[in-house]
């Protein structure tokens, strides 16, 4: 298992830098610096721009829906002006007029009552009007009836947004994995890969869906809210401001510690999925070799650490709400003492100060929101920027301008071609070889000699430092990499198969092959002899795992594969290496059928697979140290010969294979 790194929020972790450098991919965790958090979020806004005109919609039918909103208190406000004007006026004579009512009441020395009075709009001795209150209520029905369905459809239109601006960005990053080198993967985990692609997309969607319908209605609330304060009463409205810079005050000194904290605790996120995955991929091997306590023990610092960074995030960030409940009580109190003086001294309606109070309740209830959005903003905008730094990874160099290149015999020469993953540590130096069209080229050496690499380059996984590659005389560096790999096939150590049919996964070597061509393909590779013994031969359906299909009969399927794609160029790597001695003989026979007419490179382990290449090339430390025929390096007893030596201590018994068992299932 690799070593996991404690991630700091405030540095980039970079391990790794070539193939076979712990972790799954070979490569350690990738960090990153904290970006801002307005522009991270400027930019994720951004991403709606192609829905402009349906976010101009919910822009308009959230103000429509909001002026309903607010609107409703200040109509509302009149029917308690109604109801209570009637139960005063009630207790006056009869056929007195207002002002006599007023002027009785100051003889009498009831000021503040006359006061109140004199602010109303009474008709001494008439009660409540029902008819006129019951009018009010309809219409503040109606109202908030129509602000809801505003709201609704408003919701509807923007969860169309938001899902379509999320579709776009997984649209995006899977288009960008497709053009990301492979040295990219070398140093990223699959766990913390996949973390990023789901995770991190996830909780945008989630993110996006769930504030930004409240962040609008918030915003325009407080607004509509403010402008009707004012009209009602400059004065108290002035008051009720008061808290505004003071919330914002304590939420920004708030925002600024658990920041951090929700970016790390994504980075944990991430960390926590790539040691399940290694984990979970090396299942068996952990409980043969007994690792199981370190594992648990490996998972427990990270689950650990993941809930440390949670429990903080949300500890921190959850602070906001109540500091700005706090806030809206004491404003709200203070209000309704103050309104109540004003209704006492007549200077306001007992309506307007009901309304005011109303209003005081949704200016902060707003805020509040906001406030309480405010973990689920920078945890979004935490996972938008690991999903953003994935998106501005350096791509592989365009080539619009690369002609296109078919045809060919497939010829490769290596002109003094020099490569290194690491700056520092030389591996390829000044190599040069020719495979000439037809002929099977076969790599051998000690772990770590460069076979792989020399692959790696032909097929522009890497580019060269320095000299050339050239396939029937063109430089690779100028090809189309579609255009070369698409005249490349390759059978690699770890077969890789997909969920579907064998048929399916035989036929994806060539996509619109006929059935016919499928059915060569596969018996030219013997697939043919074990698919007939399977409950539904070609239509088995098998999982990425090859279900229950043996090592062999999986790479077999592969060879099929490439056998399928036609190709110029062949690439085999340790294809038999993880099969048994008599189906290694099986996929010897399906490989030579394979490199028939075509130029192969072969890297093997196993030399008893490659005796009968036209060329073997023995590398060490990068370097091609002897070359030529099995039996002409045999007779130099030089590298080859002690790594043959190594492998056959005692003389192998090579019987050939027969036909009648060729022709037997696997």
């Amino acid at each position: 298992m690799s070593d996991r790194k404690t991630l700091k929020v405030t540095e980039r972790v970079q391990m790794g830098g070539g193939p076979g450098r712990g972790g799954p991919f070979g490569g350690g965790m990738v960090g990153q610096k904290s970006m801002d958090f307005g522009p991270s979020a400027k930019r994720l806004v951004g991403r709606l721009a192609p829905e402009r005109g349906k976010v101009v919609l919910v822009l308009l039918l959230a103000i429509a829906s909001v002026t309903l909103s607010v609107i409703g208190p200040r109509v509302l406000g009149f029917a308690t002006d109604l109801i209570f004007e009637g139960l005063f006026g009630r207790n006056l004579p009869p056929g007195m007029s207002k002002a006599d009512a007023v002027a009785a009441l100051r003889e009498r020395g009831d000021d503040r009552l006359a006061d109140m009075l004199a602010g109303m709009d009474v008709v001494p001795g008439q009660g409540v009007d029902f008819g006129a209150v019951g009018h009010v209520l309809l219409l503040v029905l109606g109202v908030y009836v129509v602000a809801s369905l505003l709201m609704w459809l408003q919701g509807y239109v923007l969860n169309d947004v938001v899902q379509s601006a999320v579709r776009r960005m997984r649209d995006d990053v899977e288009a960008k994995i497709h053009r990301l080198p492979l040295s990219y993967f070398d140093r990223q985990p699959r766990g913390e890969l996949l973390s990023r692609v789901t995770n991190d997309i996830d909780n945008i969607s989630q993110t996006l869906q769930q504030t930004m319908s409240q962040l609008l209605v918030s915003l325009l609330t407080v607004v509509g809210v403010l402008a009707m304060m004012f009209s009602i009463s400059p004065t108290l409205a002035l008051i009720a401001l008061v808290t505004v810079p003071v919330g914002m005050a304590l939420t920004g000194q708030i925002m600024k510690r658990s920041q951090g904290l929700f970016i790390q605790q994504w980075r944990r996120t991430g960390a926590l999925n790539g040691q399940i995955e290694e984990a979970f991929t090396g299942h068996s091997l952990v409980k043969v070799l007994g690792r199981r306590r370190e594992v648990e023990a490996a998972f427990e610092a990270e689950n650990d650490e993941l809930y440390q960074a949670s429990f903080g995030a949300q500890f921190v960030s959850g602070l906001i709400m109540p500091v700005m409940m706090f806030l809206g009580n004491l404003n709200y109190v203070v209000i309704a003492v103050l309104g109540g003086l004003r209704v006492a001294n007549g200077s306001m309606s007992l309506g307007e100060v009901q309304a005011f109070i109303q209003y005081s309740r949704q200016f902060t209830q707003p805020l509040t929101q906001l406030a309480s959005m405010v973990n689920l903003l920078q945890s979004g905008v935490a996972s938008a920027e690991r999903v953003f730094e994935l998106l501005d990874a350096e791509e592989e160099p365009v080539e619009s301008d690369a002609p296109p290149t078919t045809g060919g015999r497939g010829e490769v020469r290596f002109e003094d071609v020099s490569f290194r993953y690491d700056p520092d540590r030389p591996l390829i130096e000044d190599l040069s070889l020719v495979a000439r069209p037809g002929e099977t080229v076969a790599i051998v050496g000690p772990t770590g000699a460069g076979k792989t690499t020399l692959v790696n380059l032909v097929m522009r996984f890497y580019d060269v430092d320095s000299g050339r590659i050239t396939l029937d005389g063109v430089d690779v560096a100028t090809m189309r990499r579609a255009d070369l790999r698409g005249r490349t096939g390759m059978v690699l150590q770890d077969t890789w198969l997909f969920e579907g049919t064998i048929r399916d996964n035989i036929a994806y070597g060539r996509p619109g092959a006929s059935e016919e061509e499928i059915l060569e393909a596969a018996r030219a590779t013997y697939v043919d002899r074990f698919v007939h013994n399977l409950p539904d031969g070609y239509d088995t359906v098998i999982d990425e795992e090859g279900g229950s299909l043996s090592a062999g009969e999986r790479q077999l399927v592969t060879i099929a594969r490439a056998f399928l794609a036609k190709p110029a160029l062949l690439i085999l790597d340790e294809a038999t290496s993880s099969v048994d001695t008599r189906t290694e003989l099986l996929v010897q026979h399906a490989m030579a059928a394979l490199r028939t007419d075509r130029t192969s490179f072969v890297i093997a382990h196993r030399l008893s697979t490659i005796r009968d290449a036209d060329l073997i090339l023995v590398m060490e430390d990068g370097r091609i140290v002897e070359q030529g025929s099995h039996d002409e390096l045999l007779a130099r007893g030089g590298a080859y010969a002690e790594l043959y030596q190594a492998q056959f201590a005692a003389p192998a018994d090579d019987a050939a294979i027969t036909a009648e068992e060729l022709g037997a299932p696997v």
